[in-house]
């Protein structure tokens, strides 16, 4: 079984024992003190550090009152991030995001303008409720997300690193809420359901977060250390079975590959950008699990979180109660010979 060479130069299996030992301690200092605040939701917490851990943006979806933001918050705090918080709302505006120029005038009367910079310019960016803002509001991080610089009043303005949005949704259908669109939600790496947490763990937040004092988070990170941690993930080896594995899955969920369920249920599938990131994720989840190089299991575990915000179920398929979650898992099914 071959290994796939990647952009950069891939290390040998001594080279990344040797630096993985020490990214695993930190991943797993990284889950302690982020368990000591958030209670249960282990599959959220997992696909959201798979996120940064990867270099991308999550977009958490649930019902209020589950804990996004104070996940959000927690994880600035836990990868010592600096982070800002964004409230969207229907009236806010793309100058409130990425900064607007002033005029100043100094002591001899000559004007100039200087350029103040708006919230998104941290390492850590909060969206919270992002589909409360207008379209025009919305597509203000696109740029931000892709190429990690803004254009204001056509000068360039480097964002810091690392850079992150981790922006929230509510799903229910409300009023004052926008659809994000397709572009934006490409931009993604990975759509993470949020859900009501077990009873086990609800016990725990009924007992632990009504007292006087709740534990704070303490930083276990730091910005420069999650870029290495990032370009380790870069860099470890995938095999052939793995990226055929991708591209399998990738290419039966589009319409017109041959798989009759995806041409009657999907309008329009993925693109190359969720086999990117699916390359991506399944190298950092084999490091977050310990293990040196990702498997087939990883495709099809991260199958859901990847694709599910980039197809679009036709009406029909809609009409008839079908599900997006469905359809993926009958691929996966499909692709593993289940």
């Amino acid at each position: 079984m071959g290994l796939v060479e990647n952009s950069t130069q891939t290390m040998d299996e001594k080279e990344i024992l040797a630096v993985a030992e020490t990214a695993l301690e930190d991943i797993s200092a990284i889950r302690k003190e982020v368990g000591n605040v958030i209670f249960g939701q282990q599959t959220v917490v997992e696909h959201t550090l798979l996120t940064v851990l990867s270099g991308g943006h999550a977009l958490l979806v649930g019902v209020p009152g589950l804990a996004k933001t104070k996940l959000v918050s927690t994880l600035g705090t836990v990868l010592g991030l600096d982070d800002n918080r964004i409230q969207f709302t229907p009236d806010l505006m793309p100058s409130d995001i990425l900064g607007s120029e002033v005029m100043d005038q100094d002591d001899a009367g000559k004007r100039s303008f200087r350029f103040i910079a708006g919230p998104v310019f941290t390492q850590l960016l909060m969206a919270d409720e992002i589909n409360r803002a207008s379209p025009r509001t919305q597509s203000a991080l696109l740029q931000a997300m892709q190429e990690y610089h803004v254009t204001v009043a056509g000068t360039h303005h480097d964002l810091p690193q690392p850079f992150h949005v981790l922006a929230t949704q509510n799903p229910l259908e409300q009023e004052g809420t926008y659809p994000l669109p397709e572009a934006q939600l490409d931009r993604f790496l990975m759509q993470v359901d949020v859900n009501y947490p077990e009873e086990d763990a609800e016990r725990r937040i009924l007992l632990e977060t009504t007292g006087v004092e709740e534990k704070p988070a303490k930083a276990v990170l730091t910005g420069s250390r999650i870029q290495e941690i990032q370009a380790l993930v870069r860099r470890m080896p995938v095999s052939e079975q793995v990226v055929d594995a991708i591209l399998a899955l990738v290419r039966l969920a589009r319409p017109g590959n041959g798989n009759a369920d995806t041409d009657r249920h999907v309008a329009w599938g993925p693109g190359p950008r969720a086999g990117q990131s699916l390359m991506l994720c399944v190298r950092a989840r084999a490091l977050y699990d310990g293990r040196l190089a990702p498997s087939v299991d990883d495709v099809y575990a991260l199958a859901l979180p990847i694709l599910q915000h980039r197809m679009a179920l036709t009406f029909a398929a809609r009409a008839e109660g079908v599900h997006i979650r469905d359809v993926i898992a009958n691929l996966v099914k499909t692709a593993s010979g289940e």
